[in-house]
């Protein structure tokens, strides 16, 4: 069988890399990483949202292309259902789908003012206030979810698509210091833990490329 292959952009800016490679890893799918620099003018022109469509991460397997998260999680939830990406519930699977299409339409403000930025920390970092009512949107949907299916991750006890989702969101919250309640800091720690997280953010603290308008961040807000 070929080896499927994953196109991905930056560990340490990349959030929708993140989400694509976490839920490949959660999926079971052995694949080779293909990685576009983060300096190549396509590629930060997505990372500085200033593309018109996504098109990375990139899914090549047997045959088939698949582009944009969701579809990706979609056809990973196909081709291994025992990985359990989305709840066995119906119920609980159509409210997977909300929070996770919620998140991938959604929180202009929060990506704007907080980009994904493993390296860096802006402790006080000040949100302004679009941003923070997509923050308080982001920890409703947790809370929610961690008091329904009892946690410790959004939809119960393995993670699953939703974390996927939700991943590079973490990663934010702790690099601009956001105030967490304590079922909030326990989700973060938990998907922090994940071993596949923990080989994402290894990673990303030896990329050696920088975007300074990333960067420069503390200094703007």
């Amino acid at each position: 069988m070929a080896t499927a292959i994953l196109t991905i952009s930056s560990k340490n800016y990349g959030a929708w890399a993140l989400r694509g490679w976490l839920l490949a890893r959660l999926a079971g799918l052995e694949f080779k990483e293909k990685v576009i620099p983060p300096d190549d003018p396509a590629m930060k022109a997505e990372m500085l949202l200033l593309a018109p469509s996504m098109l990375v991460p990139m899914l090549e397997h047997e045959g088939v292309k698949v582009w944009d998260t969701l579809a990706i999680a979609e056809y990973l939830h196909e081709i291994k259902p025992k990985a359990k990406l989305l709840p066995t519930d119906i119920k609980a699977r159509a409210h997977c789908r909300a929070v996770c299409g919620e998140m991938h339409s959604g929180f202009a403000s929060l990506r704007a003012a907080l980009p994904m930025n493993i390296k860096a920390h802006f402790p006080g970092f000040k949100i302004w206030s679009r941003a923070q009512a997509d923050v308080d949107r982001v920890l409703a949907i947790w809370r929610e979810c961690l008091k329904t299916y009892g946690g410790p991750y959004l939809f119960g006890k393995q993670p699953g698509m939703a974390d996927a989702m939700y991943a590079p969101v973490v990663t934010r919250f702790l690099s601009y210091d956001v105030a967490l309640d304590k079922a909030c800091t326990a989700y973060c720690k938990h998907i922090m833990a994940l071993p596949a997280m923990q080989e994402w953010v290894a990673a990303a603290k030896t990329e050696p490329d920088e975007i300074d308008e990333l960067d420069e961040l503390d200094a703007e807000f």
